[in-house]
């Protein structure tokens, strides 16, 4: 078998693919959707329990009251979701500079993270990212660009080991690479920028500062030298997607109510 048809044997698989899992974002991009909104729920679920028993939660009321009140506020403004009824967010006595959600709305917030985004409006912006990924169902997006980059190997793979090809685990490790720099990663990036364009929608109808955004980011350059280059990272280069946030800054809409006052949090106990 040639190396032409080994293509369009890959290529035919992946189109059945694309054609039976076709989506749209909330920001109008279309997406590859092979697992579940309710599947991925019930998975965030588990994933999120399993979280809660194997890590340290914060006993800290203050710190946890600031957080709610934060999340609660973004939440206000975010649509209500098909796969799941309820929001639940988790405050994590970590130094971990992290936050995340889970498909299923599970919210999880490291103490580090407050040290870094150091007002209300800096964590707005941070929580109302990690929504936008779930309002974009990210989580499904990943897990079924994975599932087809594996079967368009394995397809490969059967294609090569048919024909005799020389070489085949040299060619295989090379398609390898190209799936995983070419295809997985930036798609990654895509979903970061994504979320960040959501959640600074979010942010500023929930009365938050939008610019505070680009603060936070400025925060997080300085917190994290020696970074990936861009094209080998998940996330987008902290340049880029400060020049991207300050884009989508101009473009919002005047806000039309207030953001709570969540007070401060309790760093040092």
């Amino acid at each position: 078998m040639k190396i032409n048809k080994i293509r369009y044997t890959v290529a035919a698989a992946l189109l059945s693919a694309l054609i039976a899992g076709c989506t749209t974002s909330p920001t109008g991009r279309s997406q590859f959707i092979l697992v579940s909104g309710a599947e991925m729920a019930t998975l965030g679920a588990q994933s999120f329990s399993e979280l809660k028993q194997n890590e340290k939660i914060s006993t800290d009321k203050k710190t946890n009251a600031y957080v709610q009140c934060v999340t609660d506020a973004i939440l206000e403004v975010t649509p209500p979701q098909p796969d799941f009824d309820k929001w639940e967010v988790v405050v994590f006595d970590s130094d971990q500079v992290n936050a995340f959600a889970l498909p299923g709305g599970k919210i999880g917030v490291y103490t580090g993270l407050l040290k870094v985004a150091r007002t209300q409006d800096q964590l707005a912006s941070v929580i109302g990212h990690e929504i936008g990924h779930v309002m974009a169902n990210h989580g499904s997006e990943r897990v079924s660009s994975q599932v087809a980059a594996n079967s368009a190997l394995q397809v490969t793979s059967i294609a090569l080991g048919a024909s005799g090809t020389a070489d085949a685990d040299l060619i295989m490790a090379g398609l390898g690479l190209g799936v995983n720099v070419g295809v997985l990663l930036p798609f990654s990036r895509t979903h970061e920028s994504e979320s960040d364009l959501i959640g600074v929608q979010l942010m500023n109808e929930a009365g938050f500062d939008p610019n505070q955004s680009v603060a936070l980011w400025r925060n997080m350059a300085k917190a994290s030298d020696g970074a990936p280059p861009e094209i080998l990272s998940t996330h987008p280069s902290h340049d880029t997607r400060i020049a991207d946030l300050q884009t989508a800054i101009n473009e919002l809409p005047p806000q039309t109510r207030k953001a709570p006052n969540c007070g401060s949090p309790n760093l040092f106990g």
